[in-house]
This record gives C-alpha cells, sequence and structure tokens, in this order.
C-alpha cells in the first residue's frame, strides 16, 4: 500500500487530520525535500508523528522509486512532500509504476503554493499559462519562449527557481531576472527588459511571506529575504487583477501590460519582409515595362503581397508568411534575369 501525502503550504500545520492518523499507523515514511524545504521544527514534529520508520527521501531515491515500490508492496508506505502530493511528475510518475505493479494507492491532497500564490497576488488562476523552471547551470532560452508564448496570448508565467537540496542552494529572484535580460540581448523578440514589470513571491505560505512588484530595474537591488521565491510575470492583467495587486504586494512601481511590447514572430517577420518585398518590386517594375510577357508575373507578385496582409489580419500567419515569401521568390528571380542581386 502506497499512500501520497501533501503538506500543504505552512509546515506541520497544515497537515489534513487524515493523514496525522495515516503517519502514525504507516510502517515506513518517505519525506521527499527536493521539490521545497522544510524546517528544523516542522521536521521534528513529523518525525515525532510517524510510529514506523522515518526516511528522508533525496530526488535519486524518488525518481528511481524501486525502493519505495518494493516496500509498498508488503507494507504500508507513505510519500510525504511539500503542497500537493501530485504538483510534481516525479510524484505521478511513481504513483503509475504502482499501480501498474498492482500496489493500492491512496491520495490526501493539500494547497500548493503554485496555486495559492496566484490568488495571493490577486491574480486570476484561469490566466496562468505554461511554467517553466530556470536553473543556474543552464541557458534560459527555454523560459524565454515561455514566456514569450504566455504574453503573446496574455496569459501570465510562473517561473520555478532551481532548489539544490544536496547543495542547500536557492536561486536568487535577481540572477533569474539578470539571465532573462541578458538572454534577450541574443534573442531579440522584445519580451524582457528592465521596464518589464514582474512580481516576486517569497515564503508563500508562512508568517513571513512577502510579495513585491514592479519593474526589474525597480527590484534589481532588493533583498528579498529566505527563500523559497518564485517569479511571475504577468501578462494582460484585467483591471481588478492590477487593483488586487496595488493593495495585496508591495507595489513599486504601476501595474501594467507586459503584452502591448511584444509582437508574434508572424508579425515582426511581415513587418520585416512586406516593406522590403515592396521596395524589390517598385525598383524592377521599370525595368519590365516593355516587356509584356513578364506582366504575369509581376502582377502575381504584388497579389501574393496583398493576399500576405490580408492572411495575416484575419490572423492565418502561417499562410500570409508563405505569401510573402512566394512574393519575395518571383521578384528575386526577375531581379536575378536583370543581372541584380536580390535584395534580403
Amino acid at each position: 500500500m502506497l499512500w501520497f501525502i501533501g503538506l500543504g503550504i505552512s509546515g506541520f500545520k497544515s497537515i489534513p487530520n487524515e493523514a496525522i492518523d495515516i503517519l502514525s499507523k504507516a510502517d515506513i515514511v518517505y519525506l521527499e525535500q527536493f521539490t521545497s524545504p522544510i524546517g528544523k521544527s516542522d521536521l521534528t514534529k513529523i518525525k515525532n508523528a510517524t510510529k514506523g520508520e522515518f526516511k528522508p527521501a533525496k530526488r535519486w531515491l524518488v525518481e528511481d522509486g524501486k525502493e519505495i515500490l518494493k516496500n509498498a508492496k508488503k507494507k504500508k508506505v507513505v510519500l510525504l512532500s511539500y503542497g500537493d502530493p501530485y504538483i510534481a511528475t516525479t510524484h505521478i510518475e511513481l504513483r503509475t509504476r504502482a499501480i501498474e505493479q498492482k500496489i493500492k494507492t491512496y491520495s490526501i491532497h493539500a494547497a500548493s503554493s503554485l496555486t495559492s500564490m496566484i490568488g495571493e497576488c490577486g491574480l486570476h488562476f484561469y490566466k496562468v499559462g505554461r511554467i517553466a523552471t530556470i536553473m543556474s547551470e543552464m541557458e534560459l532560452t527555454t523560459p524565454y519562449y515561455v514566456i514569450y508564448k504566455n504574453i503573446i496570448e496574455g496569459n501570465h508565467t510562473v517561473l520555478l527557481l532551481e532548489y539544490n537540496q544536496d547543495k542547500d542552494f536557492f536561486l536568487e529572484p535577481n540572477d533569474a531576472l539578470n539571465g532573462l535580460v541578458e538572454t534577450e540581448k541574443g534573442q531579440k523578440r522584445n519580451v524582457i527588459s528592465t521596464s518589464t514589470f514582474v512580481i516576486i513571491a517569497s515564503r508563500i505560505g508562512f508568517k513571513d511571506q512577502e510579495i513585491v512588484s514592479g519593474k526589474i530595474s525597480s527590484l534589481k537591488k532588493k533583498n528579498f529575504g529566505k527563500p523559497p521565491h518564485t517569479i511571475i510575470i504577468p501578462g494582460r492583467m484585467h483591471f481588478t487583477e492590477s487593483d488586487a495587486l496595488k493593495i495585496f504586494s508591495q507595489c513599486i512601481d504601476e501595474p501594467f501590460d507586459n503584452s502591448e511590447k511584444t509582437k508574434k514572430i508572424s508579425n515582426q517577420m511581415m513587418e520585416k519582409y512586406v516593406p522590403m518585398v515592396k521596395d524589390a518590386l517598385a525598383e524592377i517594375i521599370p525595368l519590365y515595362k516593355d516587356q509584356k510577357e513578364f506582366q504575369v508575373i509581376l502582377e502575381n507578385a504584388e497579389l501574393y503581397i496583398q493576399d500576405a496582409e490580408k492572411f495575416l489580419e484575419d490572423g492565418l500567419d502561417e499562410v500570409a508568411i508563405l505569401s510573402i515569401g512566394y512574393a519575395d521568390g518571383l521578384v528575386d528571380a526577375l531581379r536575378l534575369a536583370k543581372g541584380l542581386d536580390p535584395k534580403m
């Protein structure tokens, strides 16, 4: 038998009463601490509530899962974790393996800091897009594009910051934000800058929780205190979200819409290539004024440009890019025929 039990967001005091009873009857209790740290006081209380064997579980032990599953076949085993047990995909995978091995599984859910912090910040949960994690020793291209796609759709981005249990290391919010600003210099999608509005949520669920919001430039020298920290980059905020954020957080700057300055890649491409192809077409038209056999090609190039603009207006981004590509190809061919270099 294998129980998956959530601690909630406030340490031992937030453990459901039902879970306390199960802990007292379990043969083995594994406490995983790689998703979030647990204070010494709470650790002692959990140990005292456990009558059977108590074992701290590092990431490798849970990911490997063999020891836990082997014991669960004959004993009553509990995997205890911070927040809700199924926020971590590792736990879902372990439960899947348990069921496949005919091991009975049970769950006790609890509040998660991920879901709680959205309400604590005054944001609407249904507007949260894809979540990303920022690691200290990895390129930030993936989280950068997660932010980009979320902002394009008007959604908020939750950025989890690296926690390494073995090294007792937490990535600081400012280090993560600096990394994103540096990534912008290479990507140039106008997604992140020092004027981007962000929210830093710290120690959600504890007495010393703190929520600070403002431009990156306004927050870069601030000390956010003890971890854990989470960064939220809002997308398009409803006025009720902005009003709540100003009351719920230490709001250094007036909240604003981060999505106003960011355009889809298709729009950025069209803004670049449509004028370029139009200018190239206008340049070669006089060169073919006495050659009627080329007029159809010139007209088709013009029609492709018009179609591209119309498709983009209608939201058919891929077709719009294809159309301007066709126009560009025709114009390049006509330029080459006259001994001119294609314009790129």
